[in-house]
């Protein structure tokens, strides 16, 4: 499956408990329920919830979530996501501006709203991307808003209707090397992955682009080098690396866990290549303190 450890590496076994660097302590927070109250009341899904994101205790702390839109079944059944894969419901119109209202609720000066894949519309949900970000900007017309979509099946003209409403930050995760596709994502397209970020450039230069992927599914360095190469070759500006983990057992088993040092030479390299911003540690996620990127660069440049 790969090309021998690499240094610092940590073989999984069966019986291999997470190491140290995967441990946290769950924040004692009021805020924690809070937030979770405030998202019920509102009748919002979150990805942190629906992925069983392991750094939700900490972002619910500090009264921050990333709005997962368009319902909680996907029509894909990639086998390293906890998102159920049943029929999903229709779209929701109401849900956009609740949306909003859960970010003002929050004062969130950086909205991250991703989705479930509906490949069920013909749009594939880009209309409905699009009226949360005119909501959300309405209701908090200084905040950043980044979005994190599916690949609309390539279709141009989606990926069009959501540049045309200028998020500040489009995403989309290539998520593994392209040799495990067929294993890890098989509904999905690696080339067509990258010209959804080639895209947003073409459409918009102005539209910070960013990409994500998990190590630790049996990949070698050298491939997760060739991904950050192609990332950069179709002009994504910011990329994260994080630590995949097994959602349940009917998910794909960890091959690996990565360690720390390793994810800290990903993020030199990755700086060397050109990224304007880099996250690469274990727990990091596509969202997850996603604001550092704007208070750093994007504010400041805005």
């Amino acid at each position: 499956m790969q090309e021998g450890n690499r240094k610092g590496d940590v073989p999984l076994k069966k019986s291999q408990r997470l190491p140290e660097w995967l441990k946290k302590r769950l924040p004692a927070s009021a805020n924690v329920m809070k937030t979770k109250k405030l998202l019920e009341d509102l009748g919002l899904n979150t990805v942190c919830q629906s992925a069983l994101c392991p750094n939700q205790g900490e972002c619910f702390a500090k009264k921050t979530a990333t709005f997962m839109i368009m319902g909680e079944n996907c029509t894909r059944n990639c086998r390293f996501c906890a998102v159920s894969s049943e029929t999903p419901l229709p779209l929701d119109e109401d849900e956009p501006s609740r949306v909003a209202e859960a970010a003002y609720r929050l004062q969130l000066k950086h909205v991250v709203v991703t989705s479930v894949t509906r490949d069920d519309l013909p749009d594939g949900g880009a209309s409905h991307f699009a009226n949360v970000i005119k909501s959300v900007r309405k209701k908090l017309p200084e905040a950043i808003i980044e979005v994190l979509t599916p690949d609309f099946k390539g279709n141009d003209d989606s990926i069009a209707t959501v540049v045309e409403a200028r998020p500040h930050i489009f995403n989309h995760n290539v998520e593994t090397v392209p040799r495990l596709y067929e294993r890890v994502r098989p509904q999905a397209n690696y080339l067509r992955s990258l010209k959804v970020i080639k895209k947003v450039k073409e459409l918009n230069k102005d539209i910070y682009t960013k990409s994500g992927i998990m190590v630790g599914l049996g990949e070698s360095e050298k491939e997760v080098i060739q991904v950050m190469k192609d990332l950069r070759i179709h002009e994504c500006d910011i990329l994260t690396i994080g630590q995949y983990l097994q959602p349940s057992g009917n998910h794909l088993p960890v091959e690996e866990y990565i360690h720390p040092d390793v994810f800290k030479s990903y993020e030199s390299l990755a700086e060397k290549l050109g990224f304007k911003h880099v996250a690469s540690a274990p727990l990091v996620r596509s969202s997850f303190n996603a604001s550092e990127f704007s208070e750093k660069y994007l504010t400041a440049h805005t």
